[in-house]
């Protein structure tokens, strides 16, 4: 099987039966069907013939029925041709299904600064709000059936007397070829250009002879920073990465569990050719060298002389992680509300001992945040409050017909929002990732406690990740650099949200946050002093 012979392929063609119903229109305020229309009493032709006035009914019959003949071949000419270009990330027809029959006020967004039916509809939400943790999750055989050229890349054992999960991999390229050739991160970002031209400066010394065969060495990471988005993520990977012991992917976000694997290289542009899990592990060949280059200088040194950078780690720091599965609709064949597959599921299946870090924050001020950071004009407050009235509109219509978690997991429904409302329900996540992770391989963080002690929190990092002890000067430099990725001078005018909406998102996402405290036994997740 090749790096490409992939199981998934793009859903197929909509049910036969999508599209065949009567087409309505509206007359008179009433809704008609299209073949309504066309069932003229065959006794009225003849008066047609007889009197001017008939004759132009007639034309004005023709002309009508001449238009939508002509505006349904464009529409599925342009239909067809969209298909065949497979560039939108427009779900399939029969996924709208859990947005049909909304619930409480649901798209009536005429009334969405009405604030009397908004904090109806929140009431709507809450009172829906329930949480199972009976999540099946899937065998290891559907996940290697469902991947196959992933799992016979990346094997079950690791190298022994590595920290990190490392192995070697024959290659079976040629010696003069680039190796990097095909790595599609290359292809799609001109960034990379640079660390790959190294990369290949440096590949052929790294190869070595065993048994008459070529190797290199491969890794994953060691750890993941999986979520949230701006909750800080950026800031602990900074400061993180100054430690001696650790190294990252050589880009921060790879997002290739949750996008590039799908062929989804920026959300508008939809679907390009997959990336392979080569192309992933080609972002730790830097880090895999380093180790490599210990291992080999281990074996000329004294048995009782120890290696103070024996234990390098590997980490990657992609912040839809833990929260993005929104392209299970277009390439799986389950036909049910929920994604069959998670990221964590094929993360936990090939490296069960992954260290996972999460740090949170007041999801209503990371709502803010991230409307401010990702909105492009026409930025203010008002605005923000219109876009959180039409989200909670939507996601009420959403529960209203299903549960919470196929809500928060409906590719539709996410696309549909102004804003990235769903992000913030993490214990709807949480609790996924503990189905298939002990909880203490996770540590969870808040971002009120980073930004207040960034020693105290990184020192728990530290310790999470079991890394070698630092000298002063090293942790003061880790510690006390100034934070990353903090709000710009523009959206900093803009000034808070406004009360009415921070009251309306508080009373939205309380009960979540109650789960949450419950399920990590501590009440400052609450936020309830903020």
């Amino acid at each position: 099987m090749t790096q490409m012979d992939y199981k998934y392929s793009l859903l197929r063609a909509p049910p036969d039966d999508f599209g065949q119903g009567p087409v309505l229109l509206h007359m008179d305020d009433m809704p008609v069907s299209l073949f309504a229309v066309l069932e003229v009493k065959r006794g009225d032709v003849v008066a047609w013939h007889r009197n001017a006035l008939g004759f132009l009914n007639k034309l004005k019959v023709c002309s009508f029925m001449c238009f939508l003949t002509v505006s349904f071949l464009v529409a599925a000419s342009y239909m067809l041709l969209a298909d065949k270009k497979g560039l939108l990330l427009t779900p399939p027809p029969y996924r709208f299904g859990s947005l049909v029959n909304p619930g409480l006020g649901a798209f009536n967004l005429s009334a969405s600064r009405d604030l009397a039916h908004i904090r109806l509809v929140v009431k709507s939400i809450v009172s829906r709000v329930e949480f199972h943790s009976g999540r099946r999750v899937p065998e290891r055989k559907a996940l290697v059936s469902s991947e196959p050229h992933m799992f016979s890349v990346i094997p079950r054992k690791f190298l022994p007397g590595v920290k990190n999960p490392c192995w070697y991999e024959e290659y079976t390229g040629n010696i003069t070829s680039d190796p990097y050739e095909k790595n599609q991160y290359e292809r799609f970002s001109k960034r990379f250009h640079a660390l790959f031209e190294f990369l290949r400066n440096s590949f052929r010394e790294h190869l070595f002879h065993r048994d008459g065969k070529l190797y290199r060495t491969r890794c994953l990471p060691y750890f993941y920073i999986i979520g949230q988005p701006k909750c800080g993520t950026t800031d602990l990977y900074d400061r993180l990465r100054m430690h001696p012991d650790v190294r990252f992917s050589i880009s921060k976000e790879p997002h290739w569990w949750t996008r590039k694997r799908f062929g989804i290289v920026r959300l508008k542009d939809g679907f390009h050719e997959r990336f392979p899990v080569d192309d992933y592990l080609d972002l730790f060949d830097l880090s895999a060298f380093q180790i490599q280059d210990q291992l080999s200088a281990n074996v000329s040194r004294a048995a009782d002389l120890p290696d103070p950078q024996r234990h390098i780690i590997i980490g990657e720091a992609s912040a839809s992680t833990m929260w993005d599965n929104k392209a299970w609709m277009y390439y799986s064949d389950n036909t049910t509300d929920e994604p069959p597959y998670l990221n964590q599921d094929f993360i936990h299946a090939l490296h069960p001992d992954t260290r996972l870090i999460v740090i949170f924050r007041d999801p209503v001020e990371r709502l803010y945040s991230d409307y401010l950071y990702f909105g492009e004009t026409n930025k203010s407050a008002e605005d923000f409050h219109d876009k959180v009235s039409e989200s909670l509109q939507l996601f009420d219509g959403c529960v209203a017909m299903t549960t919470i978690r196929s809500c928060v997991y409906n590719s539709t429904l996410n696309k549909g929002m102004p804003i990235r409302m769903p992000v913030g329900l993490y214990v709807v996540f949480l609790l996924d990732w503990l189905t298939v992770f002990p909880r203490d391989q996770l540590l969870v963080l808040r971002l009120e406690d980073h930004a207040l002690n960034r020693k105290y929190t990184m020192n728990r990092v530290f310790n999470f990740l079991s890394l070698g002890p630092l000298t002063e000067q090293q942790e003061a430099e880790i510690t006390q650099s100034p934070a990353s990725n903090t709000r710009t001078e523009s959206n900093r005018n803009l000034g808070p949200m406004l009360a009415v909406t921070r009251e309306l998102l508080q009373d939205f996402y309380q009960p979540f946050n109650q789960k949450l405290a419950q399920v990590l036994q501590n009440n400052s997740f609450l936020w309830d002093s903020q």
